[in-house]
């Protein structure tokens, strides 16, 4: 009998909602369909949970216009359902830019937008992206066709308040139950918000964006919430973790030399190891690397703030904040830094970068770091552009010029970071760089015939971009040689972050077969596995210190992130930053822990992906369920520390 009743109980709410509430089932079931594909296009999952959440999110905010007439309604679910195509637009868009969702603490970024458009409109904008619009316009459809109905003349018998309750009671019923399906740890990623696709995964798009709006207010109320306990933790963590390394065979060798520091854009370790028909894409980098120590297996740590995350970690050994850019939502904070630590032993340290001085705030946040001059935009003549702007190779020439004058008028040893341009997506402006040959020559039948490969392809352009860019870098170290400024001089040279190349480029790069001219699969016996775990580790980016003084001729092949930079050449050049958290590569006994923004990390051993909460086991070794939860404590502590110190300003008072 119960069931009996309840089935009836169903089919009459079913007649309710048909004769009074089409009108909140049409909006609430586009807003949906809307935010599965978001999923189904970013995260690729249709798990139970997210839908409920969202489910759950769209009848809460339904009970809004109960308090409008029935005919008015319209209104208020056309502004609603444009503003949720607007947040799954950005986020499409965002996500396959960043393979993460976007934030409301990085609105204060939108303006450096303008100046990559191209690459967002030829790189990054896909025609999914737009299918959401047909969310508000079949929305819209639908109102007319019951207006012309009459649908919205009949008049309505239930009471508001019982609609409203019924509605209440199913949101929150579906939220649970949508909690029920959820990991373990959903609701600490929901409060930490470190591993925002995570988060999508398990509470949806819409929760997920309301979550995020909350949370970006915390820089406002960091000083009344929260302070004391976060200072007592990282107060807590150096007293424990901070020791002294002992001395190794690399302490003091650079002390007292100058450095030259470039920041090479997009430029990942895979094209240094690739020839085509016998030329190498890389010949500078390779020669460097070789005489020097090249980091083989280096892992830039960025997250939204891309460039400027990379600067920053680079200088400060801190991990980029999760919430927002460090350059641009915490640039008033204090912090030090490796400009600031030579300044301490005589250095004149100085920046140059060929692109606009307020691009990610460079122009105060530079000074925030130490740099007693940041040479922009306006320091240089625009003779020869390419891509964003000026070319690398008049760039750097034109740098020269300026590093002279430097060394003749500033006293003491000099610190320079020159941060390139040219190789920067979307790889297309190649007009004015010489051909290089992503053809490959093959005999057949006794026949020479040329395949186009990876010609015209985003794989094929931006090794060739790359190979203008290790041309470029080695003109520029001929030229220093030339004016004498190699002499005493240490040059370092790091990727800032991967190129963000499709895994069907690489594995076209990997599995092209140029005697059948077509893609090898998993069947082929020449075929080269490359799944989604070695695609995420092919993004490593080359870190190489060379000297024209002394040939090192080392390979460490250890992981490596841009955190354990400061430690390392720290030792070396005699300096130390108290409140570093990486470590110096050459004081460690056994592995080394790369921890990434979203808590994910990579060891010798293993790949933990924190999104996905998966494992690769690197050299197929087996790996116990203690190591993975030791390494995986030991990066949300990194993350959670570094995001404390950022986010109260906890250095200034650490220092005081």
């Amino acid at each position: 009998m119960k069931i009996k009743k309840i089935l009836e109980n169903i089919k009459k709410n079913i007649k309710i909602i048909k004769k009074n509430h089409l009108l909140v089932v049409f909006f609430i079931a586009y807003n949906l369909i809307n935010a599965t594909i978001l999923r189904l296009v970013t995260v690729n999952t249709l798990t139970i949970s997210p839908f409920l959440v969202d489910l759950s999110f769209l009848l809460i905010i339904s009970e809004v216009a109960l308090l409008f007439k029935r005919s008015r309604r319209i209104n208020y679910f056309m502004i609603v359902t444009i503003i949720l195509t607007i947040v799954c637009i950005i986020n499409s868009i965002y996500y396959h830019y960043y393979s993460s969702f976007a934030s409301f603490s990085l609105l204060a970024t939108a303006a450096f937008a303008a100046d990559v458009g191209d690459a967002i409109v030829e790189k990054v904008m896909q025609t999914i992206d737009f299918i959401y619009i047909l969310s508000p316009i079949c929305l819209y459809l639908s109102y007319r066709f019951l207006k012309k109905k009459r649908y919205f003349e009949k008049p309505v018998k239930q009471e508001q308040k019982k609609v409203a309750k019924k509605l209440s009671l199913s949101a929150l019923g579906l939220f649970i139950l949508g909690g029920i399906f959820m990991p373990i740890n959903s609701w600490a990623r929901l409060f930490k918000l470190w591993n925002r696709e995570a988060v999508v995964m398990s509470y949806g798009i819409y929760f997920y964006q309301l979550d995020d709006f909350i949370q970006s207010l915390t820089p406002q109320i960091n000083n009344l919430f929260g302070h004391d306990s976060a200072l007592k933790t990282v107060s807590d963590y150096y007293t424990e973790n901070q020791k002294e390394s002992p001395p190794n065979q690399f302490t003091n060798i650079f002390k007292g030399k100058n450095v030259i520091v470039i920041h090479a854009e997009s430029m990942q370790t895979f094209p240094m190891k690739l020839k085509f028909n016998g030329e190498e894409v890389t010949p500078n980098l390779n020669k460097l690397a070789s005489e020097g120590i090249f980091f083989s297996n280096f892992y830039s740590q960025v997250g939204v703030g891309t460039s400027s995350d990379a600067e920053f970690t680079f200088n400060t050994s801190l991990m980029p904040s999760t919430r927002g850019t460090v350059f641009v939502n915490y640039f008033n904070r204090q912090y030090i830094a490796l400009p600031k630590l030579l300044k301490e032993q005589g250095y004149y340290t100085y920046s140059m970068h060929a692109n606009t001085g307020d691009f990610w705030n460079r122009n105060t946040m530079h000074q925030n770091l130490g740099y007693d001059q940041f040479y922009s935009k306006n320091s240089y003549v625009i003779d020869e552009t390419i891509g964003l702007g000026l070319s690398d190779k008049s760039f750097f020439n034109q740098s020269v010029e300026i590093m002279k004058k430097v060394k003749e008028t500033e006293e003491g040893p000099f610190y320079s970071l020159l941060i390139t341009l040219t190789n920067h997506t979307p790889f297309s402006d190649l007009e004015l760089i010489d051909e290089f040959p992503t053809t490959i020559d093959v005999k057949i039948e006794n026949k020479t015939i040329t395949r186009e490969y990876l010609n015209n392809t985003t794989m094929g352009n931006y090794l060739r971009s790359v190979h203008y860019a290790d041309e470029a870098i080695g003109e520029f170290i001929d030229k220093l040689d030339d004016e004498g400024l190699l002499e005493n001089t240490v040059i370092m040279i790091y990727g800032d972050h991967d190129a963000r190349i499709s895994y069907n480029d690489f594995n076209l790069l990997y599995n092209y077969d140029p005697i059948e001219d077509r893609i090898l699969t998993e069947e082929d016996e020449n075929y080269i596995v490359y799944n989604k775990y070695t695609y995420e580790l092919d993004r490593k980016v080359p870190f190489i210190i060379w000297t024209k003084d002394e040939n090192f001729n080392l390979q460490v092949d250890l992981p490596m992130g841009m955190i354990d930079v400061l430690p390392t050449i720290g030792n070396m050049l005699g300096i130390k930053s108290d409140y570093q958290l990486g470590t110096d590569i050459f004081s460690i006994e056994e592995d080394n822990t790369v921890v990434f923004v979203d808590g994910s990390f990579l060891t010798s051993k293993v790949y933990y992906n924190g999104s996905k909460n998966e494992i690769y086991a690197i050299n197929n070794e087996p790996i116990n369920e203690d190591y993975i939860k030791e390494q995986a404590e030991k990066a949300s502590k990194i993350i959670e520390i570094s995001n404390d110190i950022i986010s109260y300003d906890l250095i200034k008072e650490l220092e005081s």
